[in-house]
């Protein structure tokens, strides 16, 4: 094995994984651990540097091109280990600070951190403002607006929010291919660009036929949004050792709720119509697409490689936790879409409207800190399975609970989960698929992407069936409970 130019053969060892003086390191070889020549593979003799996330490998292989192993197996190749890496193995970080503290001069430097990661974790937050707080959910409070002026149907507006999570599932699926790579700043920019004139073309139309596809097209460009911009901003905070600011990153999802709320009200409340609400969402869409610019100043952070990821292997936990994206995705979208409907149904009126989204927005803006305690106490795949559970109670008061108390619980509910679902899924899937952040992102999207598609098209028949959305909420209130059980026995057994 030759570890650059600056370590001698004879330096490292293989020690089969039974032996008790090597050091475990199944992300460089499985079934084989490395100790020193000589020397028992004592603490201090190898580093235990930052471990990204508490127990992921860092995306940022630096390290990665200067290895060859001479039995002709690649890091990136069938034999790299894509499974959990956990606190007692050696990840990149251990082998990498091993490595130079055997000699190996000719292994590059790992600290490539970003001087203001604030700067990119605020850049993640207003492009998630934008793309997904605004461009994708403020169709919910300008909904019951539209059905009253455009006379649509449960049915028609399920085929509409349906539309839209058919684009953001091709967007899922498109990103996850090598085409963007060293261009995901400009297809993120491009894609919030899209996003805003979206936006006013919304305020113009009124054929269900054109706002279906105005809002696929925006489900395109929401999902190209999510995918780049996470691996930039993730990529620098990794990177600067800040993955706590992730929390900044994800609740911009909040905080683009909350705006909506403030925008729809405001709007209300001096007469306008939704195609007004539509505009001015377009407008402050746009003001968010020069601030991110400004923010996000370069692409992600690169081992200087040039390789692409390794594909996904299929385990059953991987698929696994899919399903329970899935069922996520399906058992969200109903309450999500239409909270304010069931509201405005129930005689709530525009201030109780305003109070239930304003609320859901609030709470996502806290969620990612709230939930932190309980993901480093019980890992990604318990806290995930949690979170869905606790979904499942504020989707089936928004309809059990009178309103407007049932709505309240509900939309606080919905927004205090809507994101660490995502987050903690994307962590688990990290966990699973080390080596291929963005194509697991990609895919996991995909899959949220399936059952938002299936949802709203459930929800919009059954209200139209039985005259409410009683039997669809609480069917996608049964729905995430399934998913919760699929989350947790994701979990890989050495975890759990």
């Amino acid at each position: 094995m030759t570890v650059g130019s600056g370590i001698r053969p004879d330096l490292l060892t293989f020690r089969h994984a039974g032996s008790a003086r090597g050091l475990q390191c199944p992300g460089l070889h499985p079934g084989i651990r490395y100790r020193r020549w000589g020397i028992s593979p004592r603490p201090e003799n190898y580093a235990d540097e930052y471990i990204h996330g508490g127990n992921e490998v860092n995306p940022t292989f630096l390290w990665m091109s200067r290895l060859h192993f001479s039995n002709g197996h690649s890091p990136t190749g069938p034999n790299w280990h894509q499974g959990g890496i956990h606190n007692r193995d050696c990840t990149s970080h251990q082998f990498y600070w091993l490595v130079r503290r055997l000699g190996g001069g000719n292994v590059p430097a790992m600290n490539q951190s970003s001087a203001t990661p604030l700067r990119y974790s605020l850049g993640g937050l207003v492009a998630m403002a934008v793309g997904m707080g605004i461009g994708r959910f403020i169709y919910t409070p300008i909904l019951p607006g539209m059905m009253s002026d455009l006379g649509l149907s449960p049915s028609d507006a399920g085929i509409i929010a349906s539309a839209n999570f058919l684009g953001y599932l091709v967007g899922a699926v498109v990103a996850g291919y090598g085409w963007a790579a060293g261009r995901e700043r400009g297809v993120m920019l491009a894609s919030l660009g899209l996003s805003a004139a979206l936006c006013l073309a919304m305020g113009i139309s009124s054929d269900v036929l054109l706002l279906s596809l105005i809002r696929f097209l925006a489900g395109v460009a929401s999902a190209l949004m999510l995918v780049f911009a996470a691996t930039i901003v993730f990529s620098h905070l990794g990177a600067a050792r800040r993955l706590d600011l992730q929390a900044v990153h994800f609740g911009g999802v909040g905080t683009g709720i909350a705006l909506s709320a403030l925008l729809v009200a405001a709007g209300t409340s001096a007469g306008y119509g939704w195609r007004a609400d539509w505009m001015a969402a377009g407008l402050v869409s746009f003001a968010g697409l020069l601030a991110v610019a400004l923010l996000i100043r370069d692409g992600p952070v690169r081992d200087g490689s040039g390789s692409k990821e390794p594909a996904i292997r299929w385990t059953a936990a991987f698929v696994k936790l899919n399903i329970a994206y899935a069922l996520f995705g399906i058992g969200y979208v109903i309450t999500a879409t239409f909270i304010i409907a069931i509201v405005r149904d129930s005689n709530g009126g525009p201030f109780t409207e305003a109070l239930v989204w304003l609320c859901t927005g609030l709470a996502g803006i806290v969620s990612v800190w709230a939930w932190n305690p309980v993901l480093r106490r019980v890992g990604p795949f318990r806290s995930l399975a949690l979170s869905l559970i606790a979904l499942a109670a504020g989707v089936s008061a928004s309809v059990i609970v009178p309103s407007p108390i049932g709505p309240l619980i509900g939309g606080l509910l919905l927004g205090f989960t809507i994101m660490v679902i995502t987050a903690f899924a994307f962590q688990a899937g990290r966990e699973l698929v080390p080596l291929a952040p963005r194509r697991m992102m990609a895919i996991t999207t995909a899959a949220f992407g399936i059952g938002q598609i299936v949802g709203p098209l459930i929800g919009g028949y059954l209200a139209d069936v039985s005259g409410s959305f009683t039997s669809a909420t609480l069917l996608a209130a049964a729905g995430l409970v399934i998913g919760a059980y699929f989350a947790y026995s994701a979990e890989p057994e050495a975890r759990s």
